[in-house]
């Protein structure tokens, strides 16, 4: 007898194709899980007999010009919420949660901060705070590489443009050349964990999936962030769970306690011995929390 599910289909929003996949417990709590940048609906999960253990539908879908999924050019973060919104609907959820890792933590506030009615619970895990976020080194503790990847989309220069597609195009011909170069910035737990041949294919085959169709997913999310997410961090209802790695080279941990201090029902855990990819160990005990 079948257990658990891991399908994959496809949810029109107008004229747009969603790629969606869901796996885990057929009738389960329901959870958005929203990658990270770049990334794809296949990304690092639990297993979906994991999943259907603790009683979890996971439902992760590509974000508009990754994957499958159709590109919406000049999107916002906050369109990520109509996104989520039509998957919900076309799967006749009510209410749901929701859970952005990295590049994903944004999208997920949008979420939360758009669709108070619908969002019970909504988690981040080593998310990034506004460009414009008062108060706040926004690079302080980022490692060098990673940091100039952000000057260059504020520059917005031709030139710079290019140097993140050439990047982009390069990860797409070879998705592990971009994890080799991510080791380089890497710190110690970072580089620890990755030691993992599985997590490494895992990696790797998301990154592929991401950019099979160009690099336009990862160009737009970049774009994105660095515009106004277009809503506000006070209006947000339901309860938040933030998580950070404390010596995250990637998405500085500053970013998660900037964030819980304009979050009104919102809370912080930075872990001592963790990183940026330590947030893969900390989505089990995070997906519990949202179903509680």
């Amino acid at each position: 007898m079948r257990i658990a599910l891991a399908t994959r289909f496809e949810v029109g929003v107008g004229a747009r194709v969603l790629t969606v996949e869901v796996s885990g417990a057929a009738h389960g709590s329901p959870v958005f899980l929203l990658h990270g940048t770049p990334g794809s609906s296949t990304g690092p999960r639990p297993r979906p007999s994991m999943l259907y253990r603790q009683g979890i539908r996971l439902i992760s879908y590509d974000r508009p010009g990754y994957g499958g999924s159709t590109r919406l050019p000049d999107r916002s973060v906050v369109d990520a919420a109509a996104d989520v919104r039509a998957i919900a609907d076309r799967l006749r959820l009510d209410r749901f949660a929701v859970v952005g890792r990295s590049g994903g933590g944004p999208h997920a506030l949008a979420c939360a901060a758009v669709l108070p009615h619908r969002v019970e619970r909504a988690a981040v895990l080593v998310g990034l705070a506004p460009r414009n976020a008062a108060d706040l080194n926004w690079y302080e503790g980022m490692a060098d590489a990673n940091a100039r990847k952000h000057v260059t989309a504020d520059r917005g220069t031709a030139d710079h443009m290019h140097e993140l597609r050439a990047l982009a195009e390069q990860t797409a011909d070879d998705p592990e050349s971009l994890l080799a170069e991510l080791r380089a910035q890497m710190s110690g737990p970072d580089l620890l964990f990755t030691r993992s041949v599985l997590f490494q294919r895992l990696l790797a085959k998301s990154y592929a999936d991401a950019l099979r169709v160009g690099p336009y997913g990862w160009l737009d999310d970049i774009q994105a962030f660095r515009r106004e997410w277009g809503f506000a961090l006070d209006t947000i209802v339901p309860p938040v769970r933030l998580w950070h790695g404390a010596h995250d080279t990637f998405s500085p941990a500053s970013h998660s306690r900037w964030l819980a201090q304009r979050i009104p029902r919102s809370e912080v855990h930075v872990q001592h011995d963790a990183a940026h990819f330590g947030a893969m160990e900390a989505l089990p005990p995070i997906l519990a929390w949202l179903t509680a």
